[in-house]
């Protein structure tokens, strides 16, 4: 009896020394969100004094409504959803086209292949940055929106294709056998029966395109230069000016753009996880 008594006092004791280190982790990552959400709803003048006023006197909403007004906020916002929608669906269709060659079709070299593009990810993109910009020069695409949708149809997020070749890896290859005895072709066999069990594993690869599209900076920042072309991330520099920055207005802009990305995450983290621990079981 005692010995029960000491094991559940030990579990006890470490289920709340767990709670305790994620509460602490948590507000250690929400302390920068709530700066942000306070500098937001400040005056001009109050944003730097010391001690810090977490609790703005008085609260300035309008600072949302001046933010949307200071800059081109909904030209950058059509920019930005044009940029991500194309985006997401590019990378969507061919890393789920990738990804089926490479766990369900047999041909000389596929392993090697796949090796040589996972190495890849290796590769910082600072390395290739000068090269494509070049490319994309020599192709009179700069100042457009094709550098940055383009190479979403031809493969580009190699993470993508890992996570939904693993997805595949994981399904029983009978599957493919009794398609094919119905009947079904390469083709038929990847649409139809196994693109709708991988619907996890799109669902997170959305999540993650919509996500690195959206809050995208150093790709508008080198292939866009007209202004009416800007994005959401890089129209946000349009606060910064050469002798002073409204940081109350520029706060309040970067929460705007950040509530789609927090929305998206609160409703999609179950099938977000689900898809990262699904396409883990099979190498």
């Amino acid at each position: 009896m005692a010995f029960v008594a000491s094991k559940k006092r030990q579990e006890l004791i470490k289920t709340t020394m767990v709670y305790i280190t994620l509460s602490i982790g948590a507000v250690i990552i929400l302390l920068p969100i709530a700066w942000m959400l306070s500098t937001a709803l400040k005056e001009s003048g109050s944003i730097f004094l010391f001690p810090p006023q977490w609790i703005p006197k008085p609260i300035r909403w309008d600072n949302f409504s001046k933010a949307v007004n200071a800059i081109p906020f909904w030209e950058f916002l059509k920019n930005t959803l044009i940029i991500t929608a194309f985006g997401v669906v590019g990378q969507i269709c061919s890393s789920a086209i990738v990804s089926f060659g490479f766990a369900r079709l047999d041909f000389h070299g596929r392993d090697f292949l796949f090796f040589l593009l996972i190495s890849t990810m290796m590769l910082p993109g600072i390395v290739t940055m000068i090269p494509v910009f070049m490319m994309f020069k020599a192709w009179g695409w700069l100042d457009s929106f094709k550098p940055l949708i383009v190479p979403s149809y031809f493969g580009s997020g190699v993470f993508y294709i890992f996570v939904i070749r693993q997805f595949f890896m994981s399904i029983p290859f009978e599957l493919d056998e009794a398609a094919r005895i119905d009947g079904c072709g390469t083709f038929g066999t990847f649409w139809h029966i196994l693109l709708p069990l991988a619907k996890p594993a799109l669902m997170t690869i959305a999540i993650f395109s919509f996500l690195g599209h959206w809050s995208d900076f150093m790709g508008p920042l080198i292939y866009l230069n007209d202004t009416s072309k800007f994005t959401l991330s890089l129209g946000l520099n349009l606060f910064r000016g050469m002798y002073n920055t409204d940081w109350n207005l520029l706060m309040a802009a970067s929460l705007l753009i950040m509530l789609p990305s927090v929305v998206l995450f609160f409703f999609t983290q179950k099938q977000f996880v689900q898809g990262i621990v699904v396409s883990g079981i099979k190498g």
